[in-house]
């Protein structure tokens, strides 16, 4: 059997999401968001139709396109389509200070959670959908079950303890 077979490959360890392409109703409300208040750098910009953004000088992490959305609205509860992007950051201190930005913005929270290997903050973008604002906590430090996989779990995050790290 060849290393390829369904049954016997698994993909590389150094493979990631390299970026993620939204469909958004307005491209200025959507960089107003992802430019104005998350801070993503603008990298390239196609009039109303597309815009590209990133962190540290990568080409793009997020694509924005109104393509086949211009003026659309959100897809209803209960359909399928994307649940969330994550994104995460560096350091806890990261994290609050994007919160805090978030926050500052009038923008409202749906939930924060407590991970075990990660704290997460999730909202929505203005076109409804949904972003995960997050870090992951020190590998070492994650909780582990008997055959060493990582336990996740869904308890409450201390959302003024972590604000704390930039107030």
């Amino acid at each position: 059997m060849n290393d390829t077979s369904a049954s016997d490959y698994s993909v590389p360890a150094g493979v990631d999401i390299g970026h993620t392409h939204l469909k958004v109703a307005d491209l200025d409300r959507a960089l107003s968001f992802y430019h104005g208040v998350l801070g993503f750098d603008v990298t390239q910009r196609y009039g109303t139709q597309a815009a590209f953004v990133s962190a540290g000088g990568y080409h793009h992490h997020i694509g924005l396109n109104t393509w086949e959305s211009r003026g659309g609205t959100a897809p209803p509860p209960g359909h399928t389509g994307l649940y969330h992007v994550a994104i995460r950051y560096p350091t806890q201190r990261d994290l609050a200070i994007a919160v805090r930005r978030v926050i500052d913005a009038g923008i409202p929270l749906q939930g924060a959670a407590d991970h075990g290997v990660s704290e997460a903050i999730y909202l929505s973008d203005p076109d409804g959908n949904g972003i995960e604002l997050y870090w992951d906590r020190p590998i070492e430090e994650w909780p582990r079950s008997e055959g060493g996989f990582p336990l996740m779990g869904t308890d409450p995050l201390d959302l003024d303890k972590l604000l704390q790290k930039v107030d």
